[in-house]
């Protein structure tokens, strides 16, 4: 009886996962029937709102030029790189916010400053130091990636439990020790959350990112695009952005529950 309690277990977490996922494409479908329907009909004239099959023709044929997956691999290029720039800078100064008092009171009112500046006062400033490579761009959106991450990592470490802090010191651990085995594991779930609020920020910088003279990547086509009146071809880059902004989204997820199978 024990082992068919334990072999029913994976098949009910299979269910759950499967009307999960047929839960999640219910709003999608509604959504793509609709628009749907309401190009077919005539309301909204095929200048202002493309047809679904339109825009699926317009993704193929970039497709086919090579145009879209160049853009594709550029702009993934970008947040990637930012990203990992921004969340390790992100959580080194969230850690030492988060755990040193005087760190606290020096850092936390400019960085707070900073973190309320918009993400297009930075371009000129950005341009002018750097140029109109891809150092800028990438910066811009490392910017956009950091302050999640320190938000999160300074608040959480604030409220780690200090009888697990007093139990590692107990054992002799340092600093160092600490906070790579004690106090980050026991804030996992809300890193694992600032880094997902900080992989959207970057998505979101990426798109002012590529108005810095950039000739390749999404954001760029997108401008392209408005300038030329073709609505499709927004229409297509707006919904690759969705694509890869929850697939990314979705492989944060997966390092989540490797992070709690291990330290959780």
């Amino acid at each position: 009886m024990g082992q068919e309690r334990r072999g029913d277990r994976p098949r009910g977490g299979r269910g759950r996962g499967v009307s999960a996922v047929l839960a999640g494409a219910i709003l999608p479908i509604a959504l793509l029937a609709a628009w749907w329907a309401i190009s077919a009909s005539g309301i909204v004239p095929a200048y202002r709102l493309p047809s679904p099959p339109d825009v699926w023709n317009t993704g193929v044929a970039l497709a086919a030029e090579g145009r879209l997956g160049q853009d594709i691999a550029i702009s993934t290029q970008r947040v990637l790189i930012g990203f990992v720039i921004g969340s390790v800078v992100g959580l080194v100064l969230g850690s030492l916010v988060g755990l040193s008092r005087w760190a606290s009171r020096l850092a936390a009112p400019t960085i707070g400053g900073f973190r309320a500046v918009p993400s297009l006062a930075w371009v000129p400033l950005l341009v002018l130091y750097l140029g109109i490579n891809e150092d800028s761009k990438i910066t811009l959106i490392a910017i956009g990636a950091l302050f999640p991450v320190y938000t999160t990592v300074a608040g959480a470490l604030r409220h780690v439990d200090p009888h697990l802090v007093e139990v590692g010191r107990a054992y002799g651990m340092t600093r160092v020790e600490l906070l790579t085995r004690v106090q980050l594991p026991a804030v996992i779930p809300t890193v694992v959350s600032g880094l997902r609020l900080a992989l959207a920020q970057a998505w979101l910088f990426l798109v002012a990112a590529e108005l810095i003279a950039s000739s390749m990547g999404l954001g760029f086509l997108l401008v392209e695009s408005q300038n030329n009146g073709r609505i499709d071809r927004i229409f297509v880059a707006i919904i690759v952005l969705a694509v890869l902004g929850k697939t990314t989204d979705a492989l944060i997820g997966l390092l989540e529950k490797y992070l709690l199978k291990r330290w959780g």
